[in-house]
This record gives structure tokens, C-alpha cells and sequence, in this order.
């Protein structure tokens, strides 16, 4: 059985074979690509549950193809750069990524990167596929947010933060807290992560995201999603 489908798009010939071979060991189904634009089209025919996408590329790059890519809402990305810095992990998760790895990177982070963006929060049975907070609503199966008449998409993570959050609405929730349970154990300390993916979860939830209602600062602490929450 298929641990998963992941495409490779880099223009290395080099890296998209030793990602092909460590990747099919580890049980994935494996395409690749060697530009954004071919990354793309194999997206559409290979349909991939998750996008290794190399930052640095002749053509379209790695964040324009992101960007792309984001707009199909259920894939999740990991982007690939020989940098480590700041400022690229920024643009990668502003792009829309899920997360970063930079070159040269072993084997078993590689994986449990890849394992990071492909979980999953468990949904309890009594979960609403629905919910209204205000003039908010959130349908978690289309993976949609609704403000008014404007209705938005979210990312693989984008949801699964706010599902945490409204499951735990009007309570102070941890950085750590929030980070364990949507990437997984490894995880903790990466509040940088946090910081993007609420900044860009309250663009598209916030009516003032300077001034969030919603999801509100806890200083020190993490988050709050303000509620009351009412299921659809």
C-alpha cells in the first residue's frame, strides 16, 4: 500500500534521483519535474498528495509555482532551498508552502518533514462539518472561510489551525500546544512557523487583521480564538 503520492520538482537531475529512490524505500509513489511550469502540469495528471518544490529554479521559480499550486487547497508543500535564512522561510510560507527544508538535509528529516505536512488532526465524530462565529463561517470540508460574500480557500494547515483553535475557541492555547498538534511531536519550538500561518489565517478571516477579532494575541502564551462558536 502507497504511504502517499509526492512529486519532486527541482532542476537538479541529481537530487530528483536520489529523491525518487529514497522516497519509493520509504514507500511513495514518486514523479518529478525539472521546472515550475512542468511541476504544474504533472499536478494536474499525477494529482500528488504533497509538492517538493525547490525554491531556486530557471523560468517561473519556486514561490511563483507555489503560489500556483496553493491554489489547490488539499496539496500540501514543502519547499526546498540551499539557504537557511530568515527571510526565505518567510517568502516560502507567505507563498503558501507548509513548510521548509533547506539543502543539505538527511534522510530522516526529510521524512519527517514530509510526515509533518501530511498529518492530519484527528477529527472527533461529534466535530461540526460546519461552523458560525459572528459574521464568520467555516465549512471544514471544502476548506472554505466565509466572510460576508467573500469566500476563501485555505491551505492543508491553514485548516487544520483553525480547526484546533475553534475546538479550544476562548481558551489561551500555547505556541507549543499548537505546533504539536497540527505538525506533530517533532515540533515545538518553531514559533516563527506559527507567527506566518496566523498572520496569513487572519487576512483571510479578519475583517482588520492589525486589529484581529478573532484570532487574538495571547502575549508569551500563543492564541485565542474568541468565539462563541455555533455549529451549522
Amino acid at each position: 500500500m502507497s504511504a502517499g503520492r509526492i512529486l519532486v520538482v527541482d532542476d537538479e537531475p541529481q537530487i530528483r534521483r536520489i529523491m525518487r529512490t529514497t522516497l519509493t524505500g520509504a514507500g511513495y509513489e514518486i514523479d518529478d519535474a525539472k521546472t515550475g511550469e512542468e511541476g504544474l502540469e504533472k499536478l494536474r495528471v499525477f494529482r500528488p498528495d504533497l509538492v517538493l518544490l525547490d525554491i531556486n529554479m530557471p523560468g517561473m521559480g519556486g514561490l511563483a509555482a507555489c503560489r500556483v499550486m496553493r491554489t489547490n487547497a488539499t496539496v500540501a508543500i514543502i519547499m526546498l532551498t540551499v539557504r537557511n535564512s530568515e527571510a526565505d522561510k518567510v517568502h516560502a510560507l507567505d507563498a503558501g508552502a507548509d513548510d521548509f527544508i533547506a539543502k543539505p538535509f538527511s534522510t530522516p528529516e526529510l521524512l519527517a518533514r514530509i510526515r509533518a505536512a501530511l498529518r492530519r488532526v484527528p477529527v472527533p465524530s461529534t466535530a461540526p462539518a460546519k461552523i458560525r462565529i459572528g459574521d464568520l463561517s467555516i465549512d471544514f470540508a471544502a476548506r472554505t472561510v466565509a466572510t460576508g460574500s467573500t469566500t476563501t480557500h485555505l491551505t492543508p494547515k491553514e485548516l487544520e489551525l483553525l480547526r484546533y483553535l475553534t475546538q479550544h475557541s476562548n481558551e489561551a492555547v500555547s505556541h507549543r500546544a499548537l505546533l504539536q498538534a497540527v505538525w506533530g511531536p517533532d515540533y515545538g519550538d518553531q514559533v516563527d512557523y506559527l507567527r506566518v500561518f496566523i498572520k496569513n489565517l487572519r487576512k483571510k478571516i479578519e475583517a482588520n487583521p492589525e486589529h484581529p477579532e478573532y484570532i487574538t494575541t495571547e502575549p508569551w502564551v500563543g492564541y485565542r480564538f474568541n468565539g462563541p462558536v455555533e455549529s451549522l
